[in-house]
């Protein structure tokens, strides 16, 4: 699996959680929305993350 910054976008405003993960971790790590984006990708979407399936079925739209 890829990283891909629009699939990633598109996850995280289809998600309240992940878009509240995101703000939270813009603000506390004081991080730009493409490195919190990344950062986001690596905890909640790879190796078997709960978001893995979700990010995967974008490929399928």
């Amino acid at each position: 699996m890829k990283y891909t910054k629009s699939k990633m976008e598109t996850l995280v405003s289809e998600n309240p959680e992940l878009k509240k993960r995101l703000k939270t971790l813009m603000k506390d790590m004081e991080l730009e929305k493409n490195f919190a984006l990344k950062a986001l990708y690596h905890s909640e979407v790879t190796d078997n993350g709960p978001y893995q399936s979700a990010y995967q079925d974008l490929d399928l739209l």
